[in-house]
């Protein structure tokens, strides 16, 4: 398959009058969402500096707005930052500096987290009342290797950073998916997963517009609203990630659920009972595959795929030993399934042939030097295969953790925590989620100043740039932390005791940051 950019997809539904976006209550055509991209391209070429580079941010929700501003840029030649509104403060202010906006359309009701940031003279404007010219601008040419969007993931060091994310980047996945899915015109893709991350831009965005079939946007996702929606849009596609798909399969079950248009979701990091869950309640095929929003590596489960592995990856990804750079051989198990030589078999995913669709990181080059080394992509993902060559994922080589679909960086938590007059040291680690994923722990060390679960969650909810994510699950006090003889943290060890040993340790229950004391006995539950 050639390599399509995203201005040839959206010029080949110019004419299309049938549904292109719906949101709610409104619809408009493919056309109109071409002539609509067009004026705002038009709009951004007026108001860009041309002797800086051409990014403009958008805090905003799934809304329409943010399809016809990826369009729009595609049209000018111009880069969409896409900006996470569960970022807070400085660290917020710190993406947007990064990414060398010119400026940024936010959504009304998330300018107040801009408020008296230090932008750098960035300016910000309402996204509802931008009113760009009411003459189209002609396409820029484009081509696949041109720079469209900026996504920031979180990396090893805990930085978030800017992936690259080329026109061939975006819509090559969306054009090979729909037709590997067979999807046309006469299908409607569901997009619940935000905007601002690859998941929904790749595998929804890009598929619907690839397929000419209406995208069906959702604000933000509601697991109670998934099958409302997708019966009100009759939606026969839809992209997810595993949390997400977990809160779906936990709603109260009804006796109608299959009854409803879906025909096909796909998505990544879902749990194998999660996904043949959803495949039964709902009558429909679920495919998981695993990826990054870097690109290096991508593969899916078939059908064939055992419980709990991400799939056979292709040819040019191995498991290499990240001591030796060697190819790891096969796991071992005994009798009841245990893994018998990890030490040899766990190695990280690597793409042995070149970078994929990696392509690079914005403004980081030693971070570009860690993923892409000798010629060969590093995902940093450990993993180990059996003698069937089925991988499966064994754990993170960075200190990060993947919380609701979300990568987490633990050094800005754990500089947030030592803001605290009474905490003299503080790690931030992964403990599995029941689920999928990770769930935040962190250990705190007081010397002795009491401190009570109480105040710390005052504490925690008084920090405005501690994201949602971000707030700890568990907190164990601890007389000091296990370090090495360089004094390096032993972050493994504390993830392998988890909720074990004689320490206290706190519990987050619910939404709001407030904290209790485990016992012995709901411990041993948990």
């Amino acid at each position: 398959m050639s390599v399509p950019t995203v201005t040839e997809l959206l010029l080949a539904r110019a004419g299309d009058e049938r549904p292109g976006l719906r949101f709610e209550d409104e619809t408009c055509s493919w056309a109109e969402h071409v002539r609509t991209s067009a004026r705002w391209a038009a709009g951004l070429r007026e108001a860009l500096r041309r002797d800086e580079p051409p990014h403009v941010g958008v805090l905003a929700d799934n809304v329409p707005a943010f399809s016809l501003l990826l369009g729009a840029c595609a049209f000018a030649g111009a880069v969409l930052v896409g900006l996470n509104p569960t970022r807070r403060g400085e660290a917020l202010a710190r993406d947007i500096r990064l990414a060398d906006c010119q400026f940024v359309l936010a959504e009304r009701k998330y300018r107040p987290l801009l408020a008296g940031l230090d932008l750098g003279g960035i300016g910000v404007r309402d996204l509802e009342s931008w009113a760009p010219p009411n003459e189209p601008a002609e396409p820029v040419p484009a081509a696949a290797a041109d720079l469209l969007m900026l996504i920031f993931t979180s990396g090893t060091s805990g930085d978030p950073k800017a992936v690259r994310c080329t026109h061939g980047k975006i819509a090559f996945p969306g054009a090979m998916l729909a037709e590997r899915f067979r999807l046309s015109t006469s299908d409607t893709v569901y997009v619940t997963m935000p905007l601002f991350h690859s998941n929904a831009i790749m595998a929804g965005w890009a598929v619907g517009l690839a397929a000419g079939a209406a995208i069906a946007l959702r604000r933000r996702f509601s697991a109670s609203g998934f099958l409302p929606d997708v019966r009100k849009f009759g939606a026969t596609y839809a992209n997810y990630v595993g949390k997400p798909l977990s809160y779906v399969v936990a709603t109260p079950p009804r006796p109608d659920d299959a009854d409803n248009p879906l025909r096909l979701v796909y998505g990544n990091e879902g749990a194998s009972a999660d996904l043949a869950a959803f495949e039964k309640r709902f009558g429909c095929k679920v495919i998981d595959a695993f990826g990054s929003t870097e690109g290096g590596v991508g593969f899916a489960r078939t059908d064939d795929t055992p419980p709990g592995s991400l799939g056979r990856p292709a040819g040019d990804v191995a498991i290499l030993h990240p001591d030796t750079g060697r190819r790891c051989p096969p796991a071992e198990f005994d009798a009841d399934g245990h893994l018998v030589n990890a030490a040899e078999a766990v190695g990280e995913l690597v793409n042995t042939e070149g970078a994929g669709w990696f392509a690079g990181y914005y403004r980081d080059a030693q971070a570009d030097a860690e993923r892409l080394r000798d010629g060969r992509f590093h995902t940093g993902d450990l993993a180990y295969a059996d003698a069937a060559g089925f991988c499966y994922f064994a754990g993170r080589l960075g200190d990060w953790l993947r919380v609701d679909g979300e990568n987490l960086g633990t050094a800005p938590i754990e500089r947030i925590l030592l803001r605290h007059p009474a905490i003299t040291d503080a790690a931030v680690y992964a403990v599995p989620d029941p689920v999928t994923g990770d769930q935040v722990m962190a250990a705190i060390v007081t010397d002795g100043t009491p401190l009570e679960p109480a105040g710390f969650g005052r504490f925690l909810a008084g920090q405005a740039d501690l994201g949602p994510k971000q707030v700890p699950r568990y907190v164990r006090t601890v007389r000091q932390l296990p370090r090495t003889s360089t004094f390096k943290v032993v972050k493994r060890q504390l993830s392998a005791e988890g909720l074990d040993g004689a320490d206290v340790i706190w519990e987050r229950t619910g939404k709001e940051i407030t904290y209790t004391r485990l016992t012995p006995a709901a411990r041993a539950k948990l």
